[in-house]
């Protein structure tokens, strides 16, 4: 019997642009129309809170407008019938990973659809807009706020990543820059035995620290990948 491996997937916003959601760094994405510190910063927040949270609900409410691809539904897939350990950490803020039935799962710079509340720091699912003021419904404090990792902010679950990391036999990067830190770093953390695989439009920053490069759609590639990986598992 095979010996079951852990394997580790992070995922960037390339997998949800095939979706149709905007970018942040592709031209005509979202960092192109706003200054980041406009909009995704604590200072941001404290200076001009109804712009940052209009923003915000305009983020969440295209969700509606947006399916999971077939990268997505390979990935739940991939989660549903690896036989060792699985972690997928994906920077996305998006919901398409949980849609289409991803469960072992981090977001690692948080989610558009949840709140948080500064006064008692409780989360809340969240599926409509959020008006300023609005209470917590934990604590009544109106004092909630995207459950975004802003520039500047530690991202979620750190200690969970690093683990599995650290443990990890595959790393499969998937429609990532390599621009953002920490997970650009991910690759190097990895075990020297551990098979590393980069699947993206274009090589990333950081895709000479990647044992196999695949070039080309994340919907086409990410699919036979899966296939691959079950069938080698």
């Amino acid at each position: 019997m095979a010996e079951m491996k852990r394997l580790v997937v992070l995922t960037g916003a390339g997998i949800s642009a095939e979706s149709g959601l905007a970018t942040f760094r592709d031209p005509g994405g979202l960092w192109q129309r706003f200054r980041p510190q406009d909009l995704a910063t604590p200072e941001a927040f404290a200076r001009d809170p109804d712009l940052v949270l209009g923003w915000y609900d305009a983020r969440r409410a295209q969700l509606a407008e947006v399916e999971p691809n077939p990268a997505h539904l390979a990935l739940a897939r991939l989660e549903r019938d690896w036989p060792g350990d699985f972690l997928l950490v994906t920077q996305n803020v998006d919901d398409l990973h949980a849609r289409a039935g991803s469960r072992r799962m981090v977001q690692m710079h948080g989610a558009l659809k949840r709140v948080r509340c500064t006064a008692c720091d409780a989360r809340h699912d969240w599926q409509a807009a959020l008006p300023r003021a609005t209470p917590c419904p934990a604590c009544g404090a109106a004092r909630l706020r995207p459950d975004i990792v802003w520039f500047g902010e530690m991202p979620l679950e750190m200690p969970r990543i690093m683990a599995a990391l650290e443990a990890a036999d595959i790393f499969v990067a998937i429609g990532t820059s390599g621009t953002v830190y920490p997970a650009a770093g991910f690759v190097r953390m990895l075990p020297r035995h551990a098979r590393s695989i980069e699947v993206n439009l274009e090589a990333s920053a950081v895709a000479d620290g990647f044992d196999e490069l695949r070039q080309g759609p994340a919907g086409t590639l990410v699919p036979a990948l899966v296939e691959q990986l079950l069938c080698a598992a």
